[in-house]
């Protein structure tokens, strides 16, 4: 058991364990006794507020007290009010009756309010006591019966039933109590001469004066009276006034005179002096005053603040020199100033808001109190109105701070709210506060690229992973949603994914070739790239790169015409009538590079006469540079060089055989000898060794061979008169180049072979400006020679060499 139900019965008890409360508009009541132990219990909020236990967790519940002391404390698990510190109603109240404190509950998520308020109801834990162990009196012997001695009250903290009661005093021979009570409740005593006293029979009298209060148990104090009798004084002072009123302004300067009593006393000289003094003080009084025992003067000693104490009910008393004595009454009204400036609490606030939120979302709750009444402790809370905020009023001295405009992170990330209450009072006192609300992201901007189209050149033949171009993108928001990643667009080149040709960082926009690029496959590339941020859901951009490829001198010139085959041998047929400046062919080149890579040059390398022949630098036109005689040899063999405009340079060669001679007949002479020269090689010894192994066997079968193809040929004889289909041989890739790449004009050379030209006469055309020799050495040596006529026809002639 506690204190408390140690001293009161049981039936006393049960009425104060008895939780009241009234649940109006959010507001609930309790009632306790003080003194209850830690931890008890003083009522069920989540019932009585029609709460569910989990609104109370999910809403973060907690409370919000006034006072620094923190009386009770919530069980958010189960929803109940416990008692968290030792309450002493006295010291939370003093006097004052009923004796209560008010709490708020506050829940968030939305935003919710209760008020509660617990009222502490007074046990009997105190006994009344005086201030002085023993009283002292001086009556005169002269005293008449009737006359009132004023003595001092005792002093019990306890209210109500538990504080003073009655008064009794002991003996009773010649002296009873007369009990009174004040305006506020409070009781003291007069003690009343009931029979005259004679100083001769008895000078002293010791009295016991008890006070008692009205408790269960019942508690009481005592105080001891000595009564000295004196001589006769027949006349007592008498104040002028039954009762004195005075008022002054809070916080009064120290010794400002509030009143100024007086008495009169009929005796006189020595007997007619009087002292003034306050009577009645308890012991626990602090009074604010002081009277001049002498001149009746009542001064201020101490500080007066009307927010503690409004008014004061001082007891007044004039002695004189022999004891008798007058009383009268002081009140003093305390005059409240403006003197308290308002003070801004931020009971709910977290200090961050989404910019996303909508209108009229709740940013803070706010609490503001000022200490003083009536208008000066009425109250204005103002913000800046440039901010995009406003002030709402709440419950009592509560207001919420909510959005009033939509909010932008990107133009502006935090505020500044200065807060401002100010008071009604003249002149207005006022206080401020300031906070800093932060504003969160939200993901409402997508990437932006720094230029909608990217271009950038890279030079062919480039190592794989080079890097060819950083692209970047800024996103106005923060943190996760700030943070871009770079992905390509799928799409086809050529057939071929996107992703065969380049890839992209992620994380840094740097676009690498996947491979070597080819300047004469692909020449330009366009590719589109995403940006994306990080949030949910996220936003992305797109850009368009495109990447020139630039050409490299990488290929060498390639000869169209003549022909170089391992097959045949061709030959230009030169008349030796021919005059200075005969065209005798054209070497027709090409080069698949671009711009100067594929300028070309021909030049005469080597040549059997380099008097004979020049080769054309532009155009690749060997002509003669003197006329042809009969000194010339008929076989001349020309190596032209072909190289093109590029860093460094590229070239081919191109050997060209001619034959200066009238006759088909005299070419074939010469030309047998340079097959066969053609075609010896450095394995011939190892052919011979192998022929020395095989010659037995060869021996036999070519005899065989023999007798085969006499019997063949006399019969391809009689084949040859026969008409034959002709084969026209092209060049590869000339007819491509008709107005285009290095060929300023059209040339058209033609090359036909028979079928079978192993016959052992030669039929040919009359002598004509140009003419072909084809020396065909894979196995059967045929010369071929076309010639063109002017009327532009075709005529061909074949013979065997043997």
């Amino acid at each position: 058991m506690d204190v408390w139900s140690k001293n009161l019965p049981w039936w006393v008890v049960s009425i104060l364990l008895l939780c009241v409360f009234q649940s109006v508009s959010g507001q609930i009541r309790y009632s306790i006794p003080e003194e209850m132990r830690k931890g008890l219990f003083v009522g069920d909020v989540a019932k009585d507020l029609g709460l569910d236990v989990k609104r109370l967790v999910s809403g973060r519940a907690r409370l919000v007290i006034n006072d620094n002391n923190q009386y009770v404390a919530l069980n958010v698990n189960k929803g109940h009010l416990v008692v968290s510190e030792r309450i002493d109603r006295e010291k939370l109240c003093s006097k004052k009756s009923p004796c209560s404190f008010s709490l708020e509950i506050v829940l968030e998520d939305p935003l919710e309010l209760f008020s509660v308020t617990i009222e502490i109801q007074d046990i009997n834990d105190h006994a009344p006591a005086f201030s002085k162990k023993e009283i002292k009196l001086e009556i005169s012997e002269s005293t008449p019966t009737g006359t009132v001695f004023l003595l001092d009250s005792a002093a019990d903290p306890d209210v109500g039933i538990n504080s003073l009661q009655s008064y009794s005093l002991k003996p009773t021979d010649n002296f009873v109590l007369k009990q009174h009570t004040r305006a506020d409740g409070s009781k003291y005593t007069e003690m009343v001469l009931q029979a005259l006293l004679d100083r001769e029979k008895q000078s002293e009298h010791n009295l016991i004066l008890t006070a008692e209060d009205g408790g269960e148990p019942q508690r009481s104090g005592t105080v001891k009276i000595h009564v000295n009798v004196l001589d006769a004084n027949d006349n007592a002072p008498v104040f002028t006034e039954s009762i004195y009123k005075a008022s002054v302004i809070e916080n009064a300067l120290l010794g400002t005179v509030v009143a100024k009593v007086s008495a009169i006393d009929a005796d006189q000289g020595y007997n007619g002096n009087v002292t003034y003094s306050f009577t009645h003080l308890e012991e626990d009084s602090t009074s604010p005053f002081q009277m001049n025992p002498q001149t009746g003067e009542v001064k201020i000693t101490g500080a007066i603040d009307y927010e503690t104490s409004q008014n004061y009910e001082i007891n007044l008393q004039a002695k004189d020199p022999w004891g008798m004595t007058g009383a009268s009454k002081l009140f003093v009204d305390i005059i409240d100033v403006n003197d308290n400036s308002p003070t801004v609490s931020m009971t709910s606030y977290s200090g961050k808001i989404s910019e996303d939120s909508a209108h009229g979302t709740v940013v803070a709750l706010i609490s503001v109190h000022d200490k003083d009444s009536g208008k000066n402790g009425q109250v204005r809370l103002n913000i800046d109105e440039n901010l995009p905020f406003k002030i709402k009023t709440s419950l009592r001295n509560y207001y919420t701070l909510i959005t009033d405009r939509t909010l932008d992170r990107e133009k502006q990330s935090s505020y500044n709210i200065t807060l401002t209450a100010t008071d009604e009072g003249f002149p207005s006192l006022s206080s401020r506060k300031t906070v800093i609300l932060d504003v969160t992201d939200v993901n409402d901007n997508a990437p932006t690229f720094i230029k909608s189209v990217y271009s950038t050149q890279v030079i062919e033949n480039n190592a794989p992973g080079l890097s060819v171009l950083r692209i970047q993108a800024t996103d106005p928001d923060m943190g996760q949603n700030a943070r871009i990643s770079y992905f390509l667009i799928d799409s086809e080149i050529n057939g071929n994914p996107v992703s065969t040709y380049f890839s992209i960082d992620a994380e840094k926009g740097v676009i690498h070739s996947v491979r070597s690029l080819d300047y004469e496959q692909i020449k330009e590339f366009k590719i589109v790239v995403r940006a994306q941020d990080g949030g949910s859901p996220p936003f992305s951009s797109n850009s368009t790169v495109i990447i020139y490829v630039q050409d490299q001198n990488d290929n060498a010139p390639q000869v169209l015409y003549p022909v170089q085959s391992g097959g045949s041998l061709v030959a230009e047929m030169v008349p030796r009538s021919a005059d200075v400046g005969y065209l005798v062919t054209k070497v027709v080149a090409v080069d698949v590079d671009s711009g100067q890579n594929a300028w070309l040059s021909y030049k005469l390398q080597k040549a059997t006469d380099r008097a004979l022949f020049e080769v054309g630098l532009q155009n690749g036109e060997i002509r003669t540079i003197r006329q042809v005689t009969d000194k010339d040899v008929v076989k001349q063999r020309l190596t032209v060089i072909v190289e093109d405009n590029g860093h460094p340079s590229r070239s081919a060669t191109v050997n060209v055989n001619v034959a200066v001679a009238d006759s088909f007949p005299e070419v074939l002479s010469e030309f047998t000898d340079f097959i066969h020269d053609k075609e010896y090689n450095d394995n011939l010894t190892f052919f011979l060794v192998l022929a020395l192994a095989v010659v037995s066997f060869l021996f036999i079968t070519c005899l065989v061979v023999i007798i085969s193809v006499k019997i063949y040929r006399w019969k391809q004889s009689r084949l040859y008169h026969s008409s034959l289909p002709v084969i026209p041989y092209y060049p590869p890739r000339y007819s491509d180049t008709l107005g285009s790449g290095t060929l300023p004009h059209v040339y058209n050379y033609e090359v036909c072979r028979t079928m079978d030209s192993r016959s052992s006469d030669i039929k040919y055309m009359q002598p004509i400006n140009q003419s072909l020799v084809s020396v065909d050495s894979a196995g059967n040596d045929t010369l071929t020679l076309q010639r063109e006529n002017k009327s532009g026809d075709i005529s061909q002639m074949s013979t065997l060499v043997s």
